[in-house]
């Protein structure tokens, strides 16, 4: 199996945060982008409620 690039960087990259600032930033990032991807996810999927009253 094949590892995609993108996803090794991030992972490397998350190891190092937590090696060098505990796993405080890291839940934080995580918490972050969870928000946000709730936020988009709800944006996307309530746009398509809109009545168009021509």
């Amino acid at each position: 199996m094949d590892h995609h690039p993108a996803a090794v960087r991030l992972t490397e990259a998350a190891a190092s945060a937590v090696q060098q600032h505990g796993t405080g930033n890291l839940l934080r990032i995580v918490l972050i982008v969870m928000v946000l991807g709730c936020a988009l996810t709800a944006w996307f999927l309530l746009r398509g409620y809109k009545r168009k009253d021509d």
